[in-house]
């Protein structure tokens, strides 16, 4: 219960954190705009409505956004060295990280939950298949899951946000290209590099089909990314 609590508190005092600042408001509204975009230039120019484009674009969208996220909730701490002052608390180093982490999936979730408008608007106009809607949907979750892991990790490696930002969306970009360079490798090492990109992980949850390898794949690596947060902040305040 303890460790609940105090992880809970960390989360919440991080999202309120988030919406004390510009920064929810920025991101929430760019991103809004950007996938808005997608979503209605089909039914602009083709006269259909689909969340195709949104789909097949929100990945993209989120390299950049995520580590804009992520790139303070420890360079921050380690510059104004309350990351000491919280070490120095009855606070677990992974209580603080998995707060952080699950504050900045809320806001993610909450970016999402302002796009909702646009299945509904599908249905009034025709019929629609709700099934990959919905693993879209929890693909993007899991997907922002592991990114948001990843971008903390590269958080924790600088106290400087600029430069956490910039590695934040390196080790990003690098887990969502993987796949798209399958062409120019070997078979065996083809298979790796698509096993281990998150884009290919979620077109496959957003067709509809959940399946229990995807699903593992992302939770495997938010634990990884996570694990190697903790180590690093550990390491920092040996």
């Amino acid at each position: 219960m303890i460790f609940f609590y105090r992880t809970f508190s960390i989360a919440k005092r991080e999202f309120r954190s988030y919406f004390n600042s510009p920064i929810a408001y920025i991101v929430i509204s760019v991103f809004l705009l950007l996938a808005g975009w997608f979503f209605f230039t089909p039914l602009f120019l083709i006269g259909r409505s689909s969340l195709r484009g949104f789909f097949s674009f929100a990945p993209a969208l989120f390299i950049v956004f995520i580590p804009a996220i992520t790139m303070r909730l420890i360079a921050e701490e380690l510059k104004t060295g309350t990351l000491e002052w919280l070490s120095s608390m009855p606070l677990r180093d992974f209580e603080m990280v998995l707060g952080k982490f699950l504050a900045s999936l809320a806001l993610i979730g909450v970016a999402l939950a302002f796009t909702i408008p646009y299945p509904i608007s599908v249905e009034m106009i025709g019929t629609l298949d709700w099934g990959p809607v919905i693993g879209g949907y929890l693909g993007l979750l899991l997907l922002a899951g592991a990114l948001l892991s990843v971008g903390m990790f590269a958080s924790s490696l600088t106290e400087n946000q600029i430069v956490a930002f910039i590695i934040g969306v390196t080790f990003c970009f690098i887990f969502y290209i993987l796949d798209k360079v399958t062409f120019f490798l070997p078979e065996y090492l083809g298979a790796i590099f698509q096993y281990l990109s998150v884009d290919y992980h979620f077109r496959n949850i957003a067709r509809g089909v959940i399946d229990t390898r995807d699903i593992l794949f992302y939770f495997g690596m938010i634990i990884v990314g996570l694990f190697l947060t903790v180590e690093s902040v550990r390491r920092r305040h040996a």
